[in-house]
């Protein structure tokens, strides 16, 4: 059964924990404290133990050389391991049973839901051949139920403490990387996005325009509406730059004040459209003090205007102030005049 793995490096480090102590401890309580036992089984253990000790070195060295299905099917294999070496050195005990839980709190901690309940199903049944077998019936059942039932609710709890802990991660995580304001992305997450995006555009894969916005006179409505219309044409001017990007490939964040940044995946004729059906989505909202706000807009792209991610912030920053210095309310590409019509925007060759 292949599942996806809920934090590989932990999860090969807790395989690689527990076959590296299994190893040695099967070793000595099943071959060197039980000498006088058919020379067969001494082997058997003795080779399972050092399998052990090989896989934990492997999981421990070279994860990546194990298959990834490996990580999938380890918790039903550790209880089929578990099983057999009970049912090898005839041991139904209490302490020996007990070795289930690792398998059972490695699904639980880094496999589905799904995934584990296979699993507790798996340990009851390998429970059940070791205590039917070696036990009298009344016991066995006993212990046998006990044991399910202890595993069921051990595999219950970890589940329920990982599903909020989840929750809460992905709660940190957007609150790390949005503006508490509009809801777009911060500056974190646009640092995070920027560089990527032009190393890849200058590798070759598609461009990558970086579209960067200021509300024009924003301190005037402030002071003639008061901050909270501040908020109120922030969001607007947030809602207008994700509604024209829907559909393709971008990341609008808010870099502080009135300014703003959106990284799209396409060339300057493209983002410049874009620009300007955001400028009309803004220009049609409704219900702001002294109407909607006016927007200039820098556009520089890579790998038509720079070739790493400071320069491409460098040229769309000087485009965006010759859209102010011409006048404010309009949109400014790198290297030219700012045009009227996506007609006259340019499209360098890349040198």
């Amino acid at each position: 059964m292949r599942q996806r793995v809920r934090d590989m490096h932990g999860a090969t480090r807790a395989v690689a924990y527990l076959m590296l102590v299994g190893g040695p401890y099967n070793l000595v309580t099943g071959v060197l404290m039980k000498l006088g036992q058919p020379l067969a089984e001494l082997i058997a253990l003795g080779v399972t133990s050092l399998g052990l000790v090989i896989m934990g070195v492997i999981c421990w060295w070279r994860p990546k050389a194990l298959p990834r299905q490996f990580w999938s099917a380890v918790s039903f294999l550790a209880a089929a391991v578990v099983t057999g070496l009970n049912l090898a050195t005839e041991d139904a005990t209490t302490g020996a049973q007990l070795f289930y839980l690792w398998p059972l709190l490695y699904a639980a901690s880094f496999l589905s839901r799904r995934n584990t309940i296979v699993t507790v199903l798996a340990i009851s049944a390998g429970n059940a051949l070791v205590t039917f077998k070696y036990l009298d019936v009344t016991r066995a059942v006993n212990d046998w139920a006990a044991m399910t039932v202890a595993m069921a609710m051990t595999a219950w709890v970890v589940l329920n403490l990982n599903h909020r802990n989840d929750k809460l991660r992905t709660v940190l995580q957007e609150q790390a990387t949005s503006d508490a304001l509009t809801g777009v992305a911060n500056r974190r997450a646009f640092d995070q996005a920027l560089q990527p995006a032009v190393r890849s555009a200058a590798n070759g894969d598609d461009p990558a325009s970086l579209v960067v916005v200021d509300v024009d006179h924003f301190k005037q409505i402030n002071d003639t509406w008061g901050h909270a219309a501040g908020d109120r044409a922030l969001r607007a001017v947030a809602d207008a730059l994700r509604s024209a990007a829907a559909g393709t490939d971008h990341l609008v964040a808010r870099l502080g004040g009135d300014e703003f940044a959106v990284l799209l995946r396409s060339g300057p004729k493209d983002a410049f459209r874009y620009a300007e059906r955001a400028r009309s989505a803004l220009a049609a909202t409704e219900g702001l003090p002294g109407g909607p706000p006016k927007l200039s807009i820098g556009i520089g792209t890579t790998p038509h205007h720079a070739t790493c991610a400071e320069e491409l912030q460098r040229v769309a920053d000087a485009a965006l102030y010759q859209a102010k210095d011409g006048g404010r309310g309009r949109t400014a590409v790198a290297g030219t005049p700012p045009p009227q019509t996506v007609e006259q925007v340019p499209v360098p060759t890349a040198s």
